[in-house]
Parts: C-alpha cells; sequence; structure tokens
C-alpha cells in the first residue's frame, strides 16, 4: 500500500499482463434516491474486480454494501489508477458529488503523453435526473438562505406581499415583450415566491405547511377539475374543458355569489373585465350602472372589451408602450 492508501494490484500472469483493461467512472444524481441505479450500473458493479469510492461518506456506499458489493474507499492517482487495470482488470470509480476532476484530468494527461498503454474509460450514468429534479435543490436552497440569511430569517408573508405582486407584473412584461431569456429569468423569480412563501409557512406554530402540500393541493386540484384526462369523462373542444373546468369549480367552492373569490386588489380594468366575465359566463342579466362620470365610462369599455375576447389590461398596456416610444421619438 502506498502513501494514498492505495493498495495496488498483485502481480499479473504473463500472458494477461499486457491487457490494459477498463475504467468505469459511475456518476449518481444527488436528487435521486441513493440504490434506486440503472441495471447497466448495477451489472457494471457486480462484474468489477474492484469498486473504489474517495468519500466514505457517499450516500450509495451503504447501498452498494448491502448488495454485496464491495467498495474501496480510496483515492487512487491516475497512475496507481491504470496500474490497477493491468492485466484486464475493470475497475469502477464511484464518483462524488463534485465528479473526479483530479482523477479524470490525470487521466487525461497520460493518455495525451503516449507513454503508456491506457485502459478502455467509460462514463456510466448510474442514475438521471427526473423532470422537475432541480426543484429539489431550489428546496434545498431555500432551506439553507431561510436559516442563515440575516435578511430572508426574518422576512413574513406580509413582508413579502409586495414582491409577489412586483414579480408577476415583471412576468407579464416579459410575456409581452417576447424575451424569452427575460421570460425564463421572470419565471424563476415567481416560482422564488411560491417556495419563499412555503418554508415561511413551515414556521407557523400554529397551521404550518410545506411546499409538499402546496404542490399536492394543486396536483389534487388538477386532477379532480379534469375529469377528461384522468376520469371517465371526454372533452374535444377547448369549450367542453371550460365547462368541466367550471362545473368542478362551482362543486369545490360552493359559493353563494359569482363575484366570490375575485380579489378586489387587482387593478381596475382586470376587476371590472372579471366581474363582467363571471357575470356572461353565468348567464345573468345585469345591466351597467347609469352613473355618469370616468370610471363608468371605464367600466362600459372593459365590460365591452371582454365580451369582445380583449383583456382591457393588456390592450391598455399595449396603447401605454406605444405611447412611451412617441414620448421618447419627442425627446429625440
Amino acid at each position: 500500500m502506498n502513501a494514498t492508501g492505495f493498495e495496488p494490484a498483485p502481480d499479473q500472469d504473463p500472458d494477461t499482463a499486457s491487457a490494459p483493461g477498463r475504467i468505469v467512472l459511475l456518476t449518481t444524481s444527488h436528487r435521486v434516491a441513493p440504490g434506486l441505479l440503472s441495471w447497466p450500473a448495477w451489472q457494471a458493479l457486480h462484474a468489477a474486480d474492484r469498486v473504489l469510492c474517495a468519500d466514505g461518506a457517499h450516500p450509495q456506499l451503504p447501498y452498494l454494501r448491502e448488495a454485496g458489493t464491495r467498495v474501496d474507499e480510496t483515492s487512487p492517482t491516475a497512475e496507481e489508477l491504470v496500474e490497477a487495470c493491468a492485466g484486464g482488470h475493470t475497475v469502477v470509480v464511484v464518483a462524488t458529488g463534485e465528479g473526479e476532476p483530479a482523477l479524470t484530468d490525470g487521466l487525461a494527461r497520460l493518455a495525451g503523453s503516449g507513454r503508456l498503454q491506457m485502459p478502455e474509460l467509460e462514463l456510466l450514468p448510474a442514475s438521471y435526473d427526473l423532470p422537475g429534479a432541480r426543484l429539489l435543490d431550489l428546496v434545498q436552497v431555500m432551506d439553507r438562505i431561510r436559516a442563515e440569511c440575516p435578511w430572508s430569517s426574518q422576512q413574513t408573508h406580509t413582508g413579502l406581499a409586495k414582491y409577489g405582486i412586483e414579480e408577476a407584473y415583471e412576468l407579464v412584461e416579459a410575456i409581452e415583450e417576447g424575451d424569452r431569456d427575460e421570460l425564463r429569468e421572470e419565471l424563476g423569480d415567481v416560482l422564488l415566491q411560491v417556495v419563499f412563501h412555503s418554508r415561511i409557512a413551515e414556521d407557523d406554530p400554529d397551521a404550518p405547511f410545506s411546499i409538499d402540500d402546496v404542490a399536492g393541493g394543486i396536483v389534487a386540484k388538477l386532477i379532480h377539475r379534469h375529469p377528461h384526462v384522468f376520469g371517465d369523462e371526454t372533452a374535444t373542444t377547448p369549450e367542453e374543458v371550460k365547462a368541466h373546468w367550471l362545473r368542478t369549480k362551482a362543486i369545490e367552492k360552493q359559493r353563494t355569489s359569482v363575484t366570490e373569490g375575485i380579489p378586489l386588489g387587482q387593478p381596475g380594468l382586470a376587476l371590472a373585465a372579471k366581474l363582467a366575465s363571471r357575470v356572461r359566463t353565468a348567464g345573468l342579466d345585469v345591466p351597467l350602472p347609469k352613473t355618469e362620470g370616468i370610471g363608468y365610462e371605464l367600466l362600459a369599455l372593459a365590460t365591452r372589451a371582454e365580451a369582445e375576447g380583449v383583456d382591457p389590461e393588456a390592450a391598455l398596456r399595449a396603447a401605454a408602450r406605444a405611447y412611451r416610444d412617441a414620448i421618447r421619438g419627442v425627446e429625440g
């Protein structure tokens, strides 16, 4: 055994000593539960002459040992690893969370030198991230920030409320501007608000809930409101889908008025259009107030826009942007 703690391979049979062997660098995702490895990974582990891992606390090690795989906790140099493969041996290296940059760089240098007959090198992903797996990273980062950041640790739902409004408006602006990079960033900012509020809610001593509770609630709602996808009902047009949605929503909410659930704090044009939409969907005949004034004129315009399928807020923003460009044109 040398100074690195790596025991070299025993003397080889002269007939096989010249065979270069094989190195398998096994990578795993920390976002996938330890032990959930692919079948090719298990095959490589079982067929290996040696399995090495530099991190004695690697989360995969208990599961590998439980499956009967001996793992040597050692960190060989590139030269030592090549020597261990001599004679046609296969050595599997279970990569640490940072990968094995020193080892792979060393192997690249040896290969480039032309001094050695290099073993076959294979990079084998043992587990792959599922779609949405990076959300787990966001939850983990938010946990640490909440615990260690002097500002974040003191935030409340009330204190963050204004940021939720700002981020939502910035997202809408990115959509209307058609900026894809900005859209991706603003979606992340909105997602942060959801995760941040959920993390704050975990600390509530009276009625705590977590991001899993939030996700579980919306999953259950989506499944229930899409019986044509998850149930026995059918829908072939967007209008039929909307009918399913409204019917199941009405059963869930048991509202006594079509105005229930409409946030009064939203912008005035959007509020007016939402009220008009509820009235039209419910088939009610509600005449507009006859009172004179700019506010009632705007109400009539918002109602007319909604009836024509136009979002009055978006229409006004588009007009305002054109006005802004005209102002800049005059300013030179």
